[in-house]
């Protein structure tokens, strides 16, 4: 019997598990999808989450917390906006807390007119922000961020220590960064992931970068997964995939694997002695007697 072409075997220790959210709703999203020129609005610079994303949040929270998803989940990728912050945080983040209690926050209170309490990073994985996982750059002020400085104040959980410039220096006002730039840059972070130990990595990103990138990654496969795996998503959807490392870009040794043979002794399998067995017998036919 042949083995399945559409079933294949792959080492765990060269897989991780991705957990991928699209950020929830956005003051931009309201009026962008009335009017995609709304976007062009100096107003929505930076655009935070509506009232109805904290609801999505919450209700994207209660199902992380029903899966189980906090307890394997050893690191949240977070893209350097506030709507992907703000969603990273609430959905992945400690319970509410009073600012200054034990640890920093994950997010202040009131952070960008919010009304929310302050956000505990206790209990929770670390949070690393990271510029390579970006909207789609250029001329949408929405898809422009503000200084480090600023964002270490609302966010004082949150690493910032991979991105190098205070300033949004990758961000240009009238140039808008193609799609096939967009997709490189996104298959760019998924390689980088494989420079992570962890396992399981939650990645809180945007819709643009998400869909442009899984169509690359999803090409090969069949009709009915690639739709599945690239097609828009929603506010605040979250999707688990498994990453492969077909091309050997990780260098993690097996946790499960054990060598065997402690104490050593005598291990030559029947079907071996089997094989052995039967090549002596063909031998000794053609040797002359």
């Amino acid at each position: 019997m042949e083995p399945s072409a559409g079933t294949a075997i792959y080492p765990l220790h060269r897989c991780k598990t991705i957990h991928l959210v699209r950020h929830a709703q956005g003051l931009h999203n309201v009026e962008g999808d009335k009017d995609h020129s709304a976007y062009m609005k100096p107003e929505f610079f930076d655009a935070r989450i509506t009232p109805l994303g904290w609801n999505q949040v919450d209700h994207l929270r209660e199902h992380v917390k029903k899966c189980g998803l906090p307890e394997k989940i050893e690191l949240v990728i977070c893209s350097p906006l506030l709507r992907t912050m703000q969603t990273a945080v609430g959905v992945f983040g400690g319970e509410n807390c009073d600012n200054g209690i034990s640890a920093p926050p994950l997010m202040v209170a009131n952070a960008a007119d919010s009304g929310r309490p302050a956000i505990s990073s206790l209990n929770c994985p670390p949070f690393l922000a990271v510029e390579a996982c970006r909207e789609r750059l250029g001329i949408h002020p929405c898809d422009k961020r503000r200084s480090i400085t600023e964002y270490r104040t609302l966010f004082p959980g949150i690493d910032f220590s991979l991105i190098q410039d205070d300033e949004d220096v990758l961000w240009v006002p009238d140039v808008r960064e193609t799609f096939e730039s967009l997709a490189e840059r996104g298959m760019k972070f998924i390689d980088w992931l494989w420079t992570r130990e962890e396992k399981e990595i939650a990645i809180v990103t945007h819709s643009g970068l998400l869909c442009h990138t899984l169509r690359m990654y999803s090409k090969e496969c069949h009709p009915t997964v690639r739709h599945e795996v690239s097609k828009y998503f929603a506010n605040c959807e979250l999707r688990s995939l498994m990453l492969v490392d077909r091309r050997m870009h990780g260098s993690d040794s097996p946790s499960y694997n054990y060598p065997g043979k402690i104490p050593a002794g005598l291990d030559v399998p029947s079907d071996a002695v089997d094989e052995k067995h039967v090549e002596e017998e063909a031998q000794e036919r053609i040797e002359p007697a």
